[in-house]
């Protein structure tokens, strides 16, 4: 499967971005994370089925009501075998 790690700019830390991320990711059934970077970016990691991961990217790009998304550079790999989704 693959693993998606998305880096997502802009009004994202402090609106609820990571809980966000983490409610669409356990509704698709994907694992990962979510953590704040000291840069002002959120970090989101997720592997799962490469339709829900596309999905999951789209909801990624529009955020929650508070945020504003600037920009999300998106990578692809390999999946690492991450359990959960957790929020740090």
């Amino acid at each position: 499967m693959p693993r998606l790690v998305a880096l997502v700019k802009g009004r994202v830390q402090g609106v609820g971005y990571r809980a966000f991320a983490q409610k669409k990711a356990l509704e698709l059934g994907l694992s990962g994370y979510a953590e704040n970077l000291p840069d002002g970016r959120v970090e989101v990691v997720a592997e799962g089925p490469k339709e829900a991961l596309e999905l999951f990217l789209h909801h990624l790009k529009q955020g929650p009501r508070l945020a504003r998304v600037e920009a999300v550079e998106v990578q692809w790999g390999e999946e690492a075998g991450l359990k959960g989704f957790h929020v740090y």
